[in-house]
């Protein structure tokens, strides 16, 4: 297996704090039942991530609190040593609404801020996005969080809230993999200076069994799911594997110590199809 290295620190270019960064490789508890999320967060600690990417809506922020205060991560010096993400569940996108929701989701965790707060959906359905993102701003400049993003933003509404607020989100965390790349939507990312984050990286284990994939690992000696994880960065996005098992939780972190050829990352591109494995963000609405 590869030598474990640093984690790559991504540039957040509209950040509210010049300078900000995350953590390339995070780890993820979506579905992970609240009872085993801090077994998990705590493994993963322990490999060496220091990014968590959790919800509101997964019911675990209180389990991912607990590993963060059973390592000393949750005030004092150390709380500068782990980027934490939360996201606002389509319930709460009333205006009105986002500063309780918030302010519940820092309870749960343990902490006195966050370092990104998304929008969870954009649920077009509801009218609402807009006045979340306006309500967004207004915590960040509060220092409740210092940096705030989206996801499962399209285009439309990414133009949407920026015309709306003049305030640029610093990530849109959305379904990515090689079944479903996104590249219009990785397009209007450029063009805003907007991180792409990647949710379901693995395709829910849909692709591990990829001929093309599995023949890539092979030359590397490496997993499908490292090989997979390894185009991603090699693309410049942040992935938040998930698992809970702590040989995987260590290998998903394993990335830095081999690289794939032009031919091989040709190879994976080439596997584009409609392959979606959640909702499309232009019809959910929670």
């Amino acid at each position: 297996m590869p030598t474990q290295h640093t984690i790559p620190a991504v540039p957040l270019p509209h950040a509210a704090h010049p300078g900000a960064t995350m953590p390339q490789v995070g780890f993820g508890v979506f579905q992970v039942p609240d009872a085993e999320t801090t077994r998990a967060v705590s493994l993963a600690l322990d490999a060496g991530y220091r990014s968590v990417d959790t919800a509101a809506v997964y019911g675990n922020e209180a389990g991912v609190g607990r590993a963060l205060a059973e390592a000393g991560l949750t005030s004092g010096p150390a709380r500068a040593e782990v980027f934490v993400t939360s996201k606002l569940w389509v319930d709460d996108m009333a205006r009105s609404d986002v500063a309780p929701a918030l302010g519940r989701s820092l309870e749960r965790l343990g902490l006195d801020h966050l370092d990104l707060f998304l929008i969870h959906w954009p649920a077009p359905g509801r009218g609402q996005y807009v006045e979340a993102w306006e309500a967004l701003v207004e915590a960040r400049d509060a220092g409740l969080v210092r940096e705030i993003g989206v996801s499962n933003f399209q285009p439309a509404h990414l133009d949407a809230i920026i015309a709306a607020t003049g305030v640029r989100p610093v990530v849109n965390q959305v379904e990515l993999h090689p079944a479903l790349q996104q590249r219009g939507l990785r397009a209007a990312h450029a063009a805003h200076g907007v991180v792409t984050e990647a949710w379901s990286p693995l395709a829910q284990g849909a692709l591990l069994r990829d001929d093309v994939i599995a023949r890539v690992a092979a030359a590397h000696a490496v997993t499908p799911a490292q090989a997979i994880l390894r185009w991603h960065v090699q693309h410049g996005t942040v992935v938040i594997p998930k698992s809970v098992t702590p040989e995987r939780i260590a290998a998903n972190l394993d990335l830095f110590g081999f690289a794939l050829s032009d031919d091989e990352m040709a190879a994976i591109d080439a596997l584009d199809r409609d392959g979606r494995t959640g909702p499309h963000p232009d019809r959910f609405n929670g």
